[in-house]
């Protein structure tokens, strides 16, 4: 059931991983960010909109992860968007004979039977230059940046004062970096300091995963990931509860020892 964050801004939380899918109502239509997960969540989400009455008239994808790259042909046709970069990662994927294989590895297991694979990916790359989602509705300003992976973009409400942040300022997930990059910790921490910059802009922050923050959760969440990312690259103790023995999920340790033993390594080489 799609929920009100603020006006004219709805989610709908996937059961994997307190997924988000929102929801951004225009004159004409909505757009629709990062839907997902199953089948039947975006059969659901899609009668939902319908009862709004309002078509889909544009699709964004935060970045190139499968789990925000799902569409459902309920949705219609309409443009679904990335950055150039986004789009370019997930093309060269799909250019593969074994690309299907290579995603199977990384969906789970109790939803994989349950995921459209169809139309996974089917975005249209926003020339570099691009500064807001072309759509009749509500400014959305494009914040792309290099962190967690390539062509990441948070996306800035601006009337609604609200970040869609993709990967990043989850209260249920530390920080994903991306390690093939050339410096993942200063990609991660120069991402930190534009969403810093927009913070007196915002009073909404929504994930990709997790529950929305709000008000000063917004800063605080910014500077919890920042400490994070600062204590990887440091070498310190890292005091994070996302990682820590109550950890909301329990793989999440041991995919913070392996970030922790990657990065050494690429120091090493």
């Amino acid at each position: 059931m799609l929920k009100q964050v603020t006006e004219g801004v709805l989610i709908h939380e996937s059961e994997f991983i307190q997924s988000n899918s929102i929801v951004v109502k225009g004159r004409d239509g909505v757009l629709l960010i990062d839907p997902g997960i199953t089948s039947a969540e975006m059969a659901d989400i899609a009668r939902d909109i319908g009862a709004l009455g309002l078509p889909v008239v544009a699709g964004f994808s935060t970045h190139p992860d499968w789990d925000h790259l799902l569409w459902h042909p309920d949705f219609g046709d309409a443009p679904r968007y990335g950055t150039a970069r986004c789009a370019a990662s997930i093309r060269d994927l799909l250019s593969g004979p074994d690309w299907e294989d290579r995603i199977a590895e990384g969906l789970p297991p109790e939803y994989a039977e349950d995921i459209p694979m169809d139309q996974l990916g089917l975005i249209t790359g926003l020339p570099a230059e691009t500064r807001q989602i072309p759509w009749d509705g509500p400014t959305v300003r494009i914040i792309e940046h290099r962190a967690h992976a390539p062509g990441h973009a948070a996306l800035l409400i601006e009337d609604r004062r609200v970040l869609v942040a993709g990967d990043m300022l989850s209260d249920i997930l530390m920080p994903f970096l991306d390690l093939e990059a050339a410096d993942p910790i200063d990609d991660y921490l120069s991402a930190l300091r534009l969403f810093e910059r927009a913070a007196n802009d915002v009073d909404v922050v929504i994930p990709g995963h997790g529950s929305i923050g709000t008000g000063e959760h917004v800063r605080a969440r910014i500077e919890q990931d920042r400490a994070y990312v600062e204590d990887l690259r440091d070498g310190g103790v890292i005091d994070d509860q996302r990682v820590g023995p109550s950890a909301t999920l329990d793989w999440l340790p041991d995919v913070h020892r392996w970030q922790r033993q990657a990065l050494t390594l690429k120091e090493q080489n």
